[in-house]
């Protein structure tokens, strides 16, 4: 399974969710409505900015005119969703990231176009409310060329794959070990790693748990009978 713009639009992404996983997925009228509500706070026929901190800044599937590094107040970048399905399986589920409530978080806003606003929603609703497990939200976006208001994708803390507060070393052992058909849970955080910091963003938590991450693969190919080649980096 690719995450491409085709497969979204398409519908794709939902028929297989909901071939192959044991979740809810939102139906097309609560799609349209979750749009639609976050749209009745824009002003019509003007361009809108999306606040990108993941997966979307490396691989954003919908079409931009302006792409501006910036940073949101009141909430902060986590791996907090479980993923039986995408990067992960029922038995060992992987984790996502969603963004909590206080502290901060820098990544990139990307400014659509006001007439194609509407399809590039639909492929980014598509996308991220595939299963309700985000709240889309309206964030004050702080650039180095001014101030925007964004929509952003915060975690659903009601929703049942919900992590909830984990320690280090559960975060740890998801993320090393949890494969999907979308790949493995560790390049998902590794891509996004690399991605901040190629832009000049650092973010110390997520630096520390692909060092530790990496350490457990590490302890996995030095294992007796492991079979298993080590050939990613320390560093």
């Amino acid at each position: 399974m690719l995450l491409t713009r085709e497969a979204l639009l398409s519908g794709a992404l939902q028929q297989f969710v909901a071939a192959h996983g044991k979740v809810r997925i939102l139906s097309e009228e609560e799609l349209c409505c979750s749009r639609a509500q976050v749209l009745a706070r824009h002003p019509a026929g003007a361009d809108l900015w999306i606040f990108a901190y993941g997966s979307l800044i490396w691989n954003p599937t919908f079409h931009f005119v302006e792409r501006r590094i910036g940073q949101i107040y009141g909430m902060h970048r986590r791996f907090c969703l479980w993923t039986p399905l995408g990067r992960g399986t029922p038995a060992r589920p992987g984790l996502m990231l969603g963004l909590e409530r206080g502290g901060s978080c820098q990544g990139v806003g990307f400014r659509i176009a006001a007439d194609t606003v509407e399809t590039e929603l639909d492929a980014i609703w598509r996308r991220e409310m595939v299963t309700g497990a985000y709240c889309p939200v309206w964030a004050r976006l702080r650039t180095a060329e001014g101030t925007v208001n964004a929509v952003t994708f915060m975690i659903n803390s009601r929703h049942e794959r919900y992590a909830g507060r984990l320690n280090d070393e559960q975060v740890v052992e998801a993320v090393a070990l949890a494969e999907g058909p979308l790949g493995a849970c560790r390049d998902y955080l590794f891509n996004t790693l690399e991605h901040l910091e190629g832009l000049g963003i650092r973010d110390r938590g997520l630096r520390e748990l692909a060092a530790a991450v990496r350490i457990r693969r590490l302890s996995l190919a030095q294992a007796p009978g492991s079979g298993e080649a080590c050939v990613e980096p320390l560093a």
